[in-house]
């Protein structure tokens, strides 16, 4: 949920010289009018630095100066604020009495040296005075930006009710902020866009931050912010799994509220866009119906993918917990985590996922899913969709024997293998595992067992059995196929067989 409230705002120093009661004068530095105060903090420290976020006024007496007549007590003050400018403070507040009866001179030319804005605090204004000042000025602004705020709800608000809502909302949010506000979709391509055409530079740049927030990774965010050519950018997923974003193109050192602004905009298209964006599931009926019509999976799948010539990869997830929900809420645990809509489970086998890649770009590395291991198979088109399956199978067998969290395959995996015709290798496999095709149990702890390489324990572990069940289906297997597991060849056989089975 975003975040519907600005943060608190600085206080411009200006307002702080304003301030009639205070009576700070200003010494040396940079113009007060662009100095942004965040904080206010009193040391008596000669390094307060490593205890300073940044941003503050620094107060203090001058308990730790030396003398002004010393040998190199000019050296020491100036070192003093070099030490606050590369540690961020906004300016530097000195207090004349009790401690010293006037600012040092040596202390206004340092500042000046480093761009430290300088304010003389009179005698009679306590340090907590002006602390209570800044803390004053901050609520007062931030009073101004709720009621900016809740002017903008209203404005947005009442543009939803508009007879072309999603239109209105952008016109709206472009006014308040100064923005170009868009509404970008599942190719990155401007769906709706009012204020302010960008540079191109910019336009890219928002299309890449729209990537981010609807990349489909397991973990990715769902809000996103970046600076390009002199404009503060911000993404909004929409829709349900980020279908598309919202982005903007927001001047930068706008208003403190456009980020809680940008987030009730991108709720409230959440809810306008869903009907549209709901499209993406209309799709999926509609290639649905035309398989179960005679059409072949290559002329359905850009309705599934979005892409006219689609990528895929197929994932095979095992879930780690052994307390495993129902088939279809692991499919659906899964399938959320990677961004895909494409999944399907049956009792006592892997969930299975289907993932379009992003156009142009086949292969992206898979990251690994909290509590899930997983087997991902190659980027391939439609028609090698079956071989990618296989891919992916064999690939979850690996990770799950290696206790890895992620196995991807490779083109080196197929190794000898590959060079046997496909429909001939299954012909074999078929063949020569016929006697055990009618036990799922003996063939999956067979081939778990080849591939832990005949460890009975790792294999018990993995297949969550007992040790001596192994050994009962090992050798009722062994038995059933006729085979010699101790020899070598006959294990690469089996282990062959299975991989085209």
């Amino acid at each position: 949920m975003p975040e519907l409230t600005p943060p608190t705002p600085a206080v411009p120093l200006a307002a702080l010289l304003d301030h009639a009661d205070l009576g700070l004068r200003r010494l040396a530095g940079p113009d007060p009018g662009g100095v942004a105060v965040r904080w206010v903090h009193a040391s008596e420290m000669a390094d307060p630095v490593p205890y300073l976020l940044g941003g503050e006024l620094l107060l203090t007496a001058g308990v730790h100066f030396p003398p002004e007549d010393a040998t190199g007590a000019a050296d020491v003050l100036d070192g003093y604020v070099a030490r606050l400018a590369r540690g961020g403070v906004a300016a530097l507040g000195f207090g004349v009495t009790p401690v010293l009866e006037e600012t040092p001179r040596a202390l206004p030319r340092a500042c000046e040296r480093y761009g430290v804005p300088l304010v003389e605090v009179p005698p009679g204004t306590p340090f907590a005075g002006v602390a209570r000042a800044v803390w004053q000025l901050m609520a007062q602004a931030r009073h101004r930006e709720l009621r900016r705020v809740a002017q903008a709800q209203q404005g947005l608000a009442a543009a939803a009710a508009a007879p072309d809502p999603v239109p209105a909302v952008l016109r709206q949010l472009a006014r308040r902020l100064g923005a170009r506000a868009c509404v970008l979709g599942s190719r990155r391509e401007e769906l709706y866009a009012a204020g302010p055409v960008p540079p191109d530079d910019v336009a890219e740049a928002m299309r890449e931050l729209a990537g981010v927030v609807r990349s489909g990774r397991a973990g990715a965010p769902t809000t996103a912010a970046e600076a390009a050519g002199g404009r503060r950018l911000l993404a909004h997923a929409l829709g349900e799994g980020g279908t598309a974003a919202l982005v903007l193109a927001m001047p930068e050192g706008g208003e403190a509220g456009g980020a809680a602004i940008a987030g009730v905009a991108a709720v409230l298209l959440s809810l306008l866009t869903a009907r549209d964006l709901g499209a993406a599931s209309a799709d999926r009926t509609s290639a649905l119906v035309r398989l179960l019509l005679g059409a072949d999976s290559e002329t359905v799948a850009p309705l599934l993918s979005g892409a006219p010539e689609p990528w895929w990869t197929v994932v095979h997830g095992h879930r780690r917990d052994p307390a495993d929900p129902s088939p279809r809420a692991s499919a659906a645990a899964l399938a959320a985590a990677l961004g895909s809509p494409l999944a399907d489970a049956e009792e006592g086998g892997p969930v299975r996922v289907l993932v379009p890649e992003e156009t142009g770009a086949p292969g992206r590395e898979q990251v690994a899913v909290p509590g899930w291991t997983l087997g991902v198979s190659a980027p391939a088109r439609t028609a090698e969709l079956p071989g990618a399956d296989a891919q992916a199978g064999a690939a979850l067998r690996r990770a799950v024997a290696s206790h890895t969290a992620v196995v991807r395959h490779r083109a080196a995996d197929d190794g000898i293998g590959a060079l046997l015709p496909p429909e001939d290798a299954r012909a074999y496999a078929a063949a020569r595992l016929a006697p055990v095709a009618g036990s799922p149990a003996l063939l999956e702890t067979l081939r778990t067992w080849l591939a832990l390489h005949g460890g009975w324990d790792r294999t018990a572990a993995a297949l969550r059995v007992h040790r001596n069940t192994v050994r009962q289906r090992v050798a009722r297997a062994a038995d059933l196929l006729d085979a010699d597991l101790n020899d070598p060849d006959v294990r690469a056989d089996l282990w062959l067989a299975l991989r085209h089975l």
